[in-house]
């Protein structure tokens, strides 16, 4: 990352992109956050917003947003709901992709201040903002949101000591992550994020290979065990492929989102669901999801 942001320097300070050191100082600030250094990250983003001006490309992830999810590292949440005020942000605003960035935001903040405070209206409010944002976030099919937004309810959920809840609405998250390889969107959040995932991991589960990725990023040592699951008692085994599939039709995507989140065609897509039918010996797909949730092959 650091050898990408050197280059983009380079060719940058061309006049040909003007806005060029605003995208570099964010990005750049992104990657003091990853190094554990926050006062370089906001120090950064607070160069990059002297730099903003306006212009017709809208700005879906904004400075001051960036800066508030620094402030709610450092535990400094007075200065985040400074930011929220300023920008007039509401758990009951209409909601649109423009400020989606923000109202998750806003719920990170709902979440720290239940932390600190235990006022319940606080979560009450990030778990009612969370679930509109998922719904506008899966009419968009926007999946790095909606693994973010999925991922920080489970997160409502182990606050509230509720972790079935919290393992459930995870493996969701997980399973729309996992095709886009996100790592630094989990192990940001820290040890609570880790507990779960640890726990996630020790049950057979789809998305074990994703869960070692996962913890070995947060420093674990992971232990690979046999498998004690009855899936590969099927005559004719589910192959990585099929079960990768067979993860996202238990998920609800449809063939065609599918083929889109796997980077495949669509015959390619219809053709592995063929094999997984006859392998579970099933014609439809919800036959196929309570035989492989029988089998243990998905959660």
């Amino acid at each position: 990352a650091e050898q990408h942001l050197l280059k983009s320097q380079d060719w940058g300070e061309q006049p040909a992109f003007p806005p060029w050191h605003r995208h570099w100082a964010r990005t750049q600030a992104r990657l003091k956050v990853t190094q554990g250094d926050l006062d370089g990250a906001v120090a950064l983003l607070n160069e990059g917003e002297t730099l903003y001006f306006s212009h017709p490309v809208p700005d879906s992830c904004p400075i001051t947003a960036l800066k508030a999810r620094v402030w709610l590292l450092q535990g400094k949440l007075t200065e985040a709901q400074t930011w929220a005020h300023e920008q007039g942000l509401s758990a009951t605003d209409t909601l649109s992709y423009l400020r989606e960035f923000e109202h998750i935001t806003l719920a990170r903040l709902r979440i720290a201040q239940y932390k600190r405070d235990g006022n319940s209206d606080s979560i009450h409010e990030a778990a009612d903002l969370l679930a509109r944002l998922l719904v506008n976030a899966e009419a968009g099919r926007r999946m790095g949101s909606m693994a973010e937004i999925l991922m920080l309810q489970a997160l409502v959920y182990e606050v509230q000591h509720d972790t079935t809840a919290a393992l459930g609405v995870l493996a969701r998250a997980l399973t729309r992550a996992e095709p886009a390889g996100y790592v630094r969107l989990f192990v940001d959040e820290g040890l609570p994020m880790m507990k779960l995932l640890q726990k996630i991991n020790s049950e057979e589960a789809v998305m074990k290979r994703y869960c070692h990725t996962l913890l070995t990023a947060f420093g674990v040592q992971v232990k690979t065990q046999p498998s004690t699951r009855t899936p590969q008692s099927l005559v004719d085994p589910l192959s990585d492929r099929e079960l990768e599939i067979l993860a996202l039709i238990a998920a609800g995507f449809k063939n065609k989102e599918i083929a889109e989140q796997l980077v495949i065609s669509l015959n390619t897509v219809l053709y592995h669901n063929k094999n997984i039918y006859s392998k579970l010996g099933v014609n439809k797909r919800a036959l196929a999801i309570a035989r492989a949730r029988g089998l243990g092959l998905i959660a």
